[in-house]
This record gives structure tokens, sequence and C-alpha cells, in this order.
């Protein structure tokens, strides 16, 4: 049973290496300053992707800071506040729910309500209102199980000492479970920067560079699903794709070498 455990590890890890060093090796090659820097040309069979980054950095950003204190409440109230345990089923049952449902119904629902019915138009913020509610879950279900495993003598000292509930959840429980939120909101940034189905049909598919947020414009995974069913520009494929796994890699590893730091801090080393 040792042996089938270290092998199913062994595999997991050769087919994500075998995959970032497919795309990397396609892509890197292709990526230069005027590629990064650059302005689309010809539809994308030249030029650059900057447009597409700043797009996909703006939706991904936004939708994080709608859902990271909807997620987190959600989870503090669950954890610490609700007494009802038919309310505390139903939420994680909810949450269960958005987190199964397939990306392209989160797409044509925005499309429905926020482009159409809201008439928020295609725009960067309908894009980042789809995304906040998909990554809502996610930040939910792994803040809620952060919070849970704080030990319950760090809360008795606060109350010990005359601190009030909330005053024991901001100043003790969270910079606690600080380092599994964190790792949830990762989880969520790294899907929402990753999706292309949801975006489809809120952001625009502008090559323009956005400014405002009710502008439209084209996330880096759907720049990609363009190239490729249209079949533009096989080398600017791989360069998109080697750009989004870099940023994708640089998120995990800042953050979570930052997170390390923080609960190393936390613990007096």
């Amino acid at each position: 049973m040792n042996s089938i455990l270290i092998i199913s590890g062994v595999v997991t890890i050769a087919i994500l290496v075998i995959m970032l060093a497919y795309i990397l090796i396609k892509g890197v090659p292709v990526m230069n300053l005027e590629f990064i820097f650059g302005q689309v040309e010809n539809q994308g069979r030249s030029g650059g992707i900057l447009p597409m980054i700043i797009s996909s950095l703006y939706v991904t950003l936004i939708s994080i800071l709608i859902a990271t204190p909807l997620g987190v409440g959600a989870a503090i109230y669950v954890v610490e506040y609700a007494n009802n345990k038919r309310l505390v089923n139903v939420i994680r049952f909810g949450a269960e729910i958005l987190a199964s449902i397939p990306s392209i119904v989160f797409g044509l629902f925005g499309f429905a309500f926020f482009v159409m019915f809201l008439k928020l138009g295609w725009s960067v913020f309908s894009a980042s209102l789809v995304l906040a509610i998909m990554a809502i879950p996610t930040i939910f279900q792994v803040s809620e199980v952060s919070l849970s495993s704080v030990p319950s003598i760090y809360k008795e000292g606060s109350y010990g000492l005359g601190a009030t509930k909330w005053q024991t959840i901001y100043n003790v429980i969270l910079p606690a479970a600080l380092p599994g939120i964190v790792t949830g909101v990762i989880l969520a940034m790294t899907r929402a920067i990753s999706e292309a189905a949801a975006v489809m049909y809120t952001v625009g598919s502008s090559i323009a560079i956005p400014i405002s947020m009710f502008d439209p414009g084209r996330p880096l995974p759907l720049h990609l699903y363009v190239l490729a069913t249209e079949g533009i520009s096989l080398p600017n494929e791989f360069g998109t794709a080697s750009v989004l796994v870099i940023i994708v890699l640089a998120i995990t590893f800042l953050t979570n070498y930052f997170t390390d730091r923080y609960q190393n801090k936390m613990m007096g080393k």
C-alpha cells in the first residue's frame, strides 16, 4: 500500500511537470518585451498581449475584492455565531451547489442578469461579478475549516482576559486562521484568472486596454481560446499560455512565501 501511495504521488507530480514543461518549452521562445508589453495586431496573429494581461489582472482583482469579505464573513458566521443547525446546513449545501455548477452556466447567468437585466453591458465589472460568485464557495469552505481548526484554548484565553466576542474573533481567531484563509483566496484567485467560459459572455472580448471597470476587455484565457479555436497563430497560443501559467505560479509562490513568513512570525521564529 505504501508503494501504491508513493507511485500515485509521483504520477501526479509527473503529470504537472510534463504539462508545464511542454507549454513553457513551446511558449518561452515567443515571450519577449514586444510580446508582453505590445498591443494586439492583426487580431492576434502578431503583436503583444498587454491588454489581455491588464484585463486578467483587473477582472481577478475586482472579483477577489468582492468575494473575500463575503466568503470569510459567511465562514465567521457559521463557525462563531450560527446556532441554527438547519440554517448552517442550508448555507453549506448552497456553497457545495455553487462550487459544483459548471462555469459556462455562470457565464450564461452573468450574461442574462448582469449584462442584460442590470444593463451593466459587456464589461470588466460584469465578468468580475460572475467570477466573484464562483470564488465565494471556495473561500467560504476553506475559511470555515481554518476557523474551526483554531484551538479553543485561544478563545478561552482571550475571554479570560476580558475581550469581547468580536475582539476575540478579530484579534485572535482571524490571525490564527489567516494562513488557511489565504490558501482559500489563492485557490479562488487562480481559478478566477484561468476562467474563459465564465467570462466569455460578460467581458466583451475587446482587444483594447480597459481603462474603467465598465469597459470591455479580453482576459488571457479568453484570448487563448479565441486564438486556439480560430487557428490564428500557434506560436502566440503557446506564448499566451506560458504567460498565464507564469502569472498563476507567481501568485501562488509569492502568497505562499509571505504566508509562511507571517506564520513563522506568529510562532516567534
